[in-house]
């Protein structure tokens, strides 16, 4: 969905996207303040963050093309053999774990940069990154995109003939699978910020963003099995699959971290009684 200013065609996903993006840079500028750090450093950050998560997104997504693409010939091969659409963010594909990827090295780029610790900084942007979600996946309504299995509950959507899947012409109607992640993230943005205010004396930096990682992927891990158009390598349903691994990955960091730190602790307590 689109409108026209002068000679100008404005996307009303991208409109929304910069929401998401405006929206999570001012509830991470209320996360620094009370953290401590400088606020302001948000904005130039937001600015690399935007730049490496749009990149990393649109790399995700050259390798991960979904089978309804494929089907039409637009494969990794197809946008390697045409680098110019390729760029073409505009004609859609962008891939949330490539974003999370890209926005993550750039934002270690520029704490490196700036002289900040970067375990302290993605806390800070973790609950933000969610609420950047939540907002953006709305584009994919506007788009039709991003919908689930077909369903007449009361809740579903109706999607127009031109943006069915094939083999699916005469359903009108599916899960808003966009919706329902919209949800979790929102619910994910209320427990980190909570996370980070009950247990401030307990965490170590880093462990709110590796929450996230726990949290985010397993409700993608979840909503994948609804997901009609699911992007295949080898055979396998590639995000549900790096999904499962990040949520583990990050799982067993957390747990490994704190029971290190409980031993050291521990033993700390032992020399001081002797």
């Amino acid at each position: 969905m689109s409108f026209q200013i002068g000679p100008l065609t404005i996307q009303l996903y991208g409109i929304i996207i910069m929401l998401g993006a405006v929206a999570g840079a001012f509830l991470a500028q209320f996360n620094a303040r009370r953290r401590g750090e400088n606020p302001e450093l948000v904005w130039d950050a937001l600015i690399w963050v935007l730049i490496g998560g749009i990149i990393g997104a649109r790399i995700w997504h050259i390798l991960t093309p979904p089978p309804s693409m494929v089907e039409r010939g637009i494969t990794t091969a197809y946008y390697l053999s045409h680098p110019l659409e390729a760029l073409a963010i505009w004609h859609g594909g962008l891939g949330i774990p490539g974003a999370v990827i890209g926005g993550a090295i750039a934002l270690f780029a520029f704490s490196k940069r700036r002289n900040i610790s970067f375990l302290s900084w993605v806390d800070i942007t973790a609950p933000a990154l969610a609420l950047g979600q939540a907002i953006g996946r709305w584009g994919n309504f506007v788009n039709q995109e991003l919908y689930g299995a077909p369903t007449d509950l009361p809740w579903a959507i109706s999607i127009g003939p031109m943006h069915r899947l094939p083999g699916y012409l005469e359903q009108a109607t599916y899960h808003p699978l966009f919706l329902y992640e919209s949800l979790w993230n929102l619910a994910n943005v209320l427990f980190l910020l909570w996370l980070g205010r009950r247990f401030a004396d307990r965490l170590r930096p880093g462990d709110i963003f590796l929450t996230y990682l726990v949290a985010y992927p397993t409700g993608r891990f979840l909503l994948e099995f609804l997901r009609l158009d699911s992007s295949q390598v080898a055979g396998l349903n590639i995000n549900q699959t790096i999904m499962a691994v990040v949520a583990l990955v990050a799982l067993s960091m957390l747990i490994f971290r704190h029971r290190v730190a409980g031993r050291g602790s521990r033993r700390t307590m032992t020399r001081r009684s002797v």
